[in-house]
């Protein structure tokens, strides 16, 4: 387990490198830049003079050569750079409202497992019945539904109609505030998640080791308990790491949308105005989560099926 696990984490490392060069060649070649962007704003002329000093200012007049080793020398020393905007080091910012998009994620991925997963579970056991058909038409609209139509249509029932929820806004960081955002990106994931486990459970039910089960006079509670759940846990422990490792770069729209004070907020206010030291640190600190949290499942996964490892 020790050697499996080791493998997984240093599979990391070349994916990170790989990363980290391709947003510092993306956001080298695409046009414009944070001067232009911070002067050509409709009120001021932007001064070629002036532009020329902010781009020495941020060293965004050096050679490209030069600017790819500071880069890399200051990732080597876990350094995502200073942004130009705040002129805060990138790390302090994104460490500031990392705690943010993690309990959105976090709130959302538990809503989609609590709810999801069971609704599978149920469907599965009743092929064919009211409580499938319904589960399955639900789970198709829920991953059909644009996130951001979704959002607007909560906000105007149950913030705006019903008055129940604040409609946007982090707020004192109290639980209402939390509902609205982190149901609209949990969606998605829980109707996943009920086609994934009433999928995976129906594979296991028709499996021989099932009818060899039954044919021994085990119960049927007794065969789900033991054969029936275990079996399936792999799959759904699979589509819950991914969809979790994901919820972050997917939060970046619903962030937005209810003005939450998360990374994705931060990444979308650094595109618009080319702030390209926080935009590489963002999208290096979302990739990586993603990362760690395939590593994770993969290590998860290897406990529950010990044949994983070998592979």
């Amino acid at each position: 387990m020790l050697r499996f696990t080791l493998r997984r984490v240093l599979q990391i490392v070349p994916t990170v490198i790989v990363v980290a060069l391709l947003i510092f060649v993306i956001f080298s070649v695409v046009p414009g830049s944070f001067a232009t962007s911070l002067l050509a704003d409709g009120k001021r002329t932007a001064d070629p003079q002036l532009i020329a000093h902010l781009n020495e200012e941020f060293g965004l007049d050096k050679p490209l050569t030069e600017r790819f080793v500071k880069y890399v020398t200051d990732l080597a020393r876990l350094d995502l750079g200073t942004s130009f905007r705040s002129r805060q080091p990138v790390l302090d910012l994104i460490g500031d409202r990392m705690w943010a998009s993690l309990e959105l994620a976090l709130a959302a991925m538990a809503f989609a497992v609590v709810v999801g997963v069971p609704l599978g579970f149920l469907a599965a056991l009743r092929p064919g019945s009211i409580l499938d058909t319904t589960t399955m038409i639900g789970a198709v609209s829920g991953l059909s539904m644009p996130q951001f139509w979704l959002g607007l249509l909560m906000m105007y029932v149950f913030a705006l109609h019903l008055n129940w929820l604040p409609s946007f806004g982090y707020g004192d960081g109290s639980f209402r505030n939390l509902i609205l955002p982190a149901v609209t990106l949990g969606v998605t994931p829980l109707a996943l998640l009920a086609r994934t486990t009433r999928a995976g459970v129906l594979d296991v039910l028709n499996a021989d080791f099932i009818r060899t089960a039954h044919s021994k006079g085990m119960s049927e509670a007794k065969v789900v308990r033991w054969h029936v759940m275990r079996n399936a846990l792999v799959l759904i422990v699979t589509t819950v790491g991914l969809q979790f490792g994901s919820l972050i770069g997917q939060a970046v729209v619903i962030e937005k949308l209810f003005a939450w004070p998360g990374i994705g907020s931060l990444l979308v206010d650094s595109v618009a105005i080319r702030d390209i030291p926080a935009v590489q640190g963002t999208i290096l600190v979302i990739v990586l989560w993603f990362l760690v949290i395939n590593t994770l499942v993969d290590l998860i996964y290897a406990a529950i099926d010990p044949r994983i490892k070998q592979g």
